[in-house]
């Protein structure tokens, strides 16, 4: 099973926006260790980071018909897009949403994501250990698939 990590508007900015809620490791660190940690489990890893609703609504339905599952970030969309949401649904494979913060103790408009609804499980507050906890998750869940 290959693993798509899609991240969304200002997450390559890790490292160097608001580090109090996001952290200091770089976002290139963090996606050499998202793709080692994936590597580790037994997966092909592809990181991809866009600030654009439509790249990321076109990478989602590559995944059309692929042995794939995504981890999403999909930053501020998350909040905002249905759009994304229906590109999760229609792309139909294991999907985990992911948020560096703990968006449940934040701004009440980030406690909501439309992104959820189309994920089976959402890892938050732990920065980058958020998203290795969903690729646990997923090798797990789906070992021998």
């Amino acid at each position: 099973m290959k693993l798509i990590v899609i991240n969304g508007p200002n997450i390559n900015l890790t490292g160097i926006r608001e580090k109090d809620i996001y952290g200091s490791v770089s976002y290139e660190d963090m996606k050499r260790e998202i793709a080692f940690h994936a590597g580790e489990l037994g997966m092909e890893c592809e990181v991809f980071q866009s600030n654009h609703e439509g790249d990321i609504i076109d990478r989602i339905q590559q995944c059309l018909g692929e042995d794939c599952a995504i981890i999403i970030n999909a930053g501020g969309f998350s909040h905002t897009s249905v759009a994304i949401l229906d590109a999760l649904r229609a792309a139909d494979v294991p999907c985990v949403e992911v948020h560096m913060s703990d968006i449940t103790k934040r701004e009440e408009f980030r406690r909501f994501t439309y992104t959820s609804l189309a994920c089976e499980k959402t890892f938050m507050g732990e920065g980058l250990k958020s998203y290795l906890r969903a690729a646990d998750y997923i090798s797990e869940k789906y070992d021998g698939r």
